[in-house]
């Protein structure tokens, strides 16, 4: 159960005070053809943009919070960011959220009392930042620094510029608010974009010139941490439970490389693509921005919140009803009920009327080469390095008598159960060269989602077993404790080796209300 009582007069109170206020584009309605997010590509190795965070209320009553981005003479939502690895990203941030008054005294979160990065002073429900989900890059002011970044309302912005390292994985990592306190508010508002680094074709040859499709499935509460229904939305195109679904477009025959980021604030997508009913084969290319070391087929894709899936999809038969779908998952007596769901039907069509979408590079169809040795990526060693040291983690919940949890904790073995500060000190100290295996157990009774900031980690045990695929990942669901037996356990190994993520970042529970409310905590890594 994720419930804010004492917020909710403010929420509402925040949500009629700018009713009036329709800042965001529009979003596109039920039932239409999906089209892919606009993309940015970078230029002589350089990638420029300039977002306006702003928000809205559309006619139902859903806020909106949005990245807007001039193009060609028109405002986009959230693009697509496309890099090389190597490229430098330049982003100048400008939030133009509106003064929420009254609410915003009520609603504000206290910051370090140490140096700020950008415009300082205390988070509140109008304050942003950004954070760059899964880049392995350093965690200082104006590159993916969120513990002291601030952009308030009415300055004149931030800027980040941030060195893409030329060793990064290819694949789909994401951009969103990191405000502590309100991150939740802004991401189910819809603040939230992919990035591409590309390559996966060097090293996942199966994707040469196929149609590629970017797909954010997002989230949206009409108030959140208030149980009830919600929609999922699928590039902005609300899928309803009744009435007309989102159209993907294939042609006859066709392959096509889907790349599906779960934006959502809670959901852990059980992703499927479903013909007479019945889940069809997917070939899995990559997870969480890093290509697998040998594709393998799936019939259902298992991605948590914050997590991305890099899949082929070949199109049905003519005439055989097709959906892409998410079953329902179950996060444990205490947890909200995930839903099945269908995403979007998936429409076969004449050529000559499809729409165009963007083709992996390949000059003309060829036999696929070998792919190139996953020695040149980071972390592509880390299973080989011995680890130096061990570490445990768990989950764990706080209960209010009928109301269910009212306080999430994620603790390092032997000290104090405490929720996030954001002047708190560091929970963990290590240093620049360590490997390090930690085992995070689950001792709640619904199901959690584990993200590190700056590095991906690969999975070695499930629940005490050797994991089936010891993937490199950047976020894990651990699924819920029945309250019998032992708890359920992942066994990862982190890599601290880069002297580029040297500094203090976070490790957290990616429910964002979760986050929100302190289920997160500082790791320091030394020089």
């Amino acid at each position: 159960m994720r419930v804010r009582v004492s917020w909710l007069l403010p929420i509402i109170l925040s949500s009629c005070s700018f009713l009036a206020a329709q800042h965001c584009p529009d979003r596109p309605e039920s039932g239409n053809v999906v089209n892919d997010p606009y993309s940015i590509a970078s230029q002589n190795s350089v990638l420029s943009a300039k977002f306006t965070l702003a928000h809205s209320v559309d006619k139902i009553g859903y806020t909106h919070y949005c990245y807007k981005y001039a193009a060609s003479g028109q405002i986009v939502e959230a693009p697509t960011l496309r890099l090389n690895p190597g490229d430098t990203l330049n982003l100048e941030v400008i939030n133009h959220i509106e003064d929420h008054g009254a609410t915003k005294m009520k609603m504000k979160m206290s910051q370090p009392a140490g140096p700020t990065c950008g415009d300082g002073g205390d988070a509140s429900v109008d304050s942003t930042n950004v954070h760059f989900h899964g880049l392995n890059v350093p965690p200082v002011c104006h590159q993916d620094d969120v513990i002291d970044t601030m952009i308030q309302p009415g300055s004149p912005g931030f800027k980040y510029s941030i060195q893409i390292p030329a060793t990064e994985p290819p694949g789909l990592y994401w951009y969103h608010p990191h405000i502590h306190g309100f991150t939740e508010f802004q991401v189910n508002g819809g603040a939230a974009g992919a990035i591409i680094v590309e390559g996966m074709e060097k090293y996942r040859p199966e994707v040469k010139g196929l149609t590629e499709r970017v797909f954010v499935i997002r989230q949206q509460y009409l108030v959140p941490w208030i149980p009830g229904p919600y929609e999922l939305t699928i590039n902005y195109q609300v899928a309803p439970y009744i009435g007309s679904k989102p159209i993907i477009q294939m042609q006859p025959g066709e392959k096509q490389f889907w790349r599906v980021l779960n934006a959502s604030l809670q959901d852990f997508l059980e992703l499927q693509v479903v013909q007479n009913n019945k889940a069809k084969s997917l070939e899995l290319i990559a997870l969480d921005g890093y290509p697998l070391a040998q594709t393998r087929e799936q019939t259902t894709i298992l991605v948590p919140p914050a997590g991305r899936a890099e899949f082929i999809v070949k199109a049905p038969p003519a005439g055989i009803p097709t959906v892409f779908y998410t079953q329902a998952y179950s996060t444990g007596p205490t947890g909200n009920a995930d839903v099945a769901a269908t995403i979007a039907n998936i429409e076969v069509t004449d050529p000559k009327t499809s729409e165009h979408r963007k083709k992996v590079e390949a000059p003309t169809p060829v036999p696929a080469p070998a792919p190139a040795s996953m020695a040149g990526l980071k972390f592509s060693d880390l299973a080989r390095q011995p680890a130096t040291t061990q570490r445990k983690l768990f989950f764990s919940e706080e209960f209010g008598g009928t109301n269910g949890p009212i306080q999430f904790y994620i603790t390092v073995d032997g000290q104090k159960q405490k929720v996030f500060e954001p002047d708190e000190k560091p929970v963990i100290t290590t240093k620049v060269g360590a490997v390090e295996d930690w085992t995070i157990e689950n001792r709640a009774l619904e199901t959690h989602a584990f993200h590190i900031h700056q590095i991906h980690f690969q999975v070695l045990e499930v629940d005490g077993k050797p994991a089936a695929d010891n993937d490199l990942r950047d976020t894990i669901e651990i699924p819920y404790w029945t309250g019998k037996g032992p708890y359920p356990s992942v066994k990862l190994r982190m890599d601290f080796r880069d002297p580029t993520i040297a500094g203090t970042f976070l490790f957290h529970c990616h429910i964002l209300l979760h986050e929100d409310l302190g289920m997160m905590h500082k790791i320091l890594v030394e020089p």
